[in-house]
Formats: structure tokens, C-alpha cells, sequence
């Protein structure tokens, strides 16, 4: 028979999916998969629920309900200073991942060039390669992933349709500085390309760093692409409400697209996030100030059982060094070896890199803190374990 699409058809089962099986199997404690243990903000859920029973419920706007995408526009003004036309450059879709196909699709044409940063989230570059464009990677370097700035300026060429940026950064917690982004957007600019930017993170971000959407930046106004989530925004995952903002000429097409992937997205989830964007700052600092505080807890355990952990700015991930626990084996069996022995699981990062890329690190475990206290407690007492059984303390 005919073979099917040779993008999909050639990937494997994800590593979130074989370590999340791996943990059911060995009762562990999943930090791998990123998504939080709790159920998000009781007055949104109730918010919902209102607008479940008073309807509508029937097929909403295409383009998202007005009153999502107002919320949208204003928070955009509210935290960034961004003047939105909630009517022509604001739009809804099924998650994040939807909105990022949706963009991909409606920028990239086959012989187009797009520029990823690794390591990056799994679903950008089959999508790219699907669209059949082609995914130029720059690779970032630990312990303190800053960007290479030479070899990412020599990434662009006549090409670039499009650089995909995704900051706050999984799944490294990493925040791109000021500095970094005047250098993507100058290189952008001076190629006439397109800035793709994920940024599902951006109320996550921890003391110290800032959260600045490329799209603030001179001359990126017209070029940019912005996605958001209420996923993340709300920790409510399943609800997979993700929103984008872009200048009208570039709308157009996307919603185009849009229009044949998902049509829709359920009215009263939009609805109830509409009403928790309008919540009050009091909401949006704590957000972040509780999830750093799960950041310092995890990584103290991570350290008191011999781990070398990596800075995290944002997020819900934290990284870690293995090799001084004594284990010198590759990421992947390391973290197959703590899923079985110390019941607990994480994801090898070498997992947002090309296949078997060269300068992937092979030394390092993601692991996951947006999880309820006595679940990260638990998780560091049986790393602290299994260290000492390995003699490692």
C-alpha cells in the first residue's frame, strides 16, 4: 500500500509517553510530564460551569468569542503595553500546540527555512517539516544556556521564513534576556523574516527575570506572532484554551488556517477564561511566586542527593546533572534506572534535540515541580535514597 505521511508516520512513541507508562508501571512519582496536580482556580472552574448551564453551547465564533478575545487585547495592554485590535489581531484556538500548527501552516511554504532554538518543545519541528519546510537548529549550551549569538546569526539565510521563540523555555526554565532578544530581532529584521513566539509560560517567570514579548520590541510589531495559553495561565492543561496575537495581514492567513483545523473551541471554557484573565495582579504574582517557591524546594532535594542542578528563571521544569551520583550512562537510561529504583520519573533532555544530535547533553534529567509539596518532598526523599544506595553520599 501507498505510505502515509513520511513526516508522522516516521516518529516513534514520545518519551512523555514511554516514561509516564514506565512510571504507571513501577508506581513512581511522575515529575516528567508538565502539567500540575491541582485543579486550577475554584472561581474559574465555577465560571465555567455557570456558562455550561446558561449557554450557549452551540458553535461559537470562528475566530473566538469577543469577550476572550477582548480579555486578550486588554492583557496584552495591561502587562506588556501592546495596543491590540481585539477584532482583526487576536484569535482562539485548542491550546497552544493548535495555535502554533495554525501559524506554522500559515507562514511556512515548502523551501522555506525555519530557525528552531534547542533544546525545544517536540511539537515544533515534525509540524515545520510537515508543512514541508526545513528546521535549522542553534543549540544552547549548559549550565547557563545563553545564546550563541554568532552561530545564530550564520543560521539565517535568504531562506528564513521564520525564527520560533520560545521563552519562558521549555524545558529548560530558561528567560531570554533583553539582550538576546535585540539580537533575534535585529537578525529578523535584517533578513525579513517572521518571529514565531511561544509564550504559554509568561506569567511564570521567577525573581530576578522579566518576561518581554519580542512583539514590544522596535520593529517586531508586524513581524511577530505571539501564542499564549490558559493552560498554563490557570494550570487548568485539559481545558486547552490557547490564544494568538499578531498584526492584521498576517491574522488573516492564520485564521484561514484555523478555520479548516479546529473551527472552534468550546464557548464556555472561552468564557471562563475571559473572566480569569481580568483577575487582579494579587492572582498573577502569586501564580509565580508559589511555583518558585516548588522550584526551591525540588531543587534543595535534588542537591542534598548529589545532583548538580541548573538554573530555572520560569517555568515548570528544573534541570539536573546526574554524573555525580556516579551514574555514567545516557540520559535516557538514567532516567529509566530512577523510574524502577527510586520510583521516581523524569525526562531525558536529550529529548528536545535532533535525533541524535551531536551536541545534544547526555548528562541531564528534566524534572517537573509543579506538583503539590508533599508529592516533591516524597520525590527528593527517594532520590536521596536511591543515591545513597549507589554509595554516591
Amino acid at each position: 500500500m501507498r505510505a502515509a505521511n513520511s513526516v508522522f508516520s516516521g516518529l516513534g512513541t514520545t518519551i512523555f509517553t514511554v516514561m509516564s507508562a514506565l512510571a504507571t508501571e513501577h508506581g513512581a512519582i511522575n515529575l516528567g510530564q508538565g502539567f500540575p496536580d491541582d485543579e486550577g482556580p475554584d472561581d474559574v472552574r465555577a465560571a465555567a460551569a455557570k456558562a455550561i448551564m446558561d449557554g450557549p453551547n452551540q458553535y461559537p465564533p470562528m475566530m473566538g468569542l469577543p469577550a476572550l478575545r477582548q480579555a486578550v487585547a486588554a492583557a496584552n495592554k495591561r502587562f506588556y503595553g501592546l495596543d491590540v485590535d481585539w477584532q482583526t489581531e487576536v484569535m482562539v484556538t485548542s491550546g497552544a500546540t493548535e495555535a502554533l500548527t495554525d501559524c506554522l501552516m500559515a507562514l511556512l511554504n515548502p523551501g522555506d527555512e525555519a530557525i528552531l532554538i534547542e533544546p525545544a518543545y517536540d511539537s515544533y519541528k515534525p509540524i515545520i517539516e510537515a508543512a514541508g519546510a526545513k528546521v535549522v537548529t542553534v543549540a544552547l549550551q549548559p549550565p547557563h544556556w545563553s545564546l550563541p549569538l554568532e552561530e545564530l546569526a550564520a543560521a539565517f539565510s535568504d531562506k528564513t521564513k521564520l525564527i520560533l521563540v520560545n521563552t519562558p523555555m521549555n524545558p529548560i526554565g530558561k528567560v531570554f534576556t533583553r539582550a538576546e532578544l535585540e539580537a533575534i530581532a535585529a537578525l529578523v529584521i535584517r533578513h525579513d523574516a517572521y518571529a514565531l513566539c511561544d509564550e504559554v509560560y509568561e506569567h511564570l517567570v521567577f525573581s530576578g527575570h522579566e518576561h518581554i514579548p519580542l512583539m514590544t520590541l522596535p520593529g517586531m510589531r508586524e513581524r511577530t506572532l505571539r501564542v499564549g495559553s490558559a493552560g498554563k495561565t490557570f494550570s487548568l492543561t485539559g481545558w486547552k484554551i490557547g490564544y494568538v496575537t499578531g498584526p492584521v495581514h498576517l491574522m488573516e492567513t492564520v485564521g484561514k488556517t484555523h478555520q479548516f483545523v479546529t473551527f472552534t473551541t468550546p464557548p464556555a471554557l472561552q468564557s471562563a477564561v475571559a473572566y480569569g484573565l481580568g483577575k487582579d495582579d494579587a492572582y498573577f504574582a502569586s501564580l509565580a511566586s508559589s511555583l518558585e517557591a516548588k522550584r526551591d524546594l525540588l531543587a534543595k532535594g535534588l542537591k542534598e542527593a548529589g545532583f548538580d542542578v541548573l538554573p530555572a528563571d520560569g517555568t515548570y521544569f528544573i534541570s539536573a546533572d546526574f554524573r555525580p551520583l556516579g551514574f555514567n550512562g545516557t540520559d535516557e537510561e538514567f532516567c529509566r534506572e530512577i523510574t524502577v529504583r527510586a520510583k521516581v520519573a523524569a525526562i531525558p533532555l536529550s529529548s528536545f534535540y535532533a535525533p541524535n544530535a551531536p551536541h545534544a547533553p547526555r548528562h541531564l534529567a528534566r524534572f517537573c515541580f509543579c506538583k503539590q509539596d508533599a508529592i516533591l518532598t516524597e520525590a527528593s526523599s527517594r532520590l536521596l535514597s536511591y543515591a545513597k544506595g549507589r554509595g554516591a553520599l
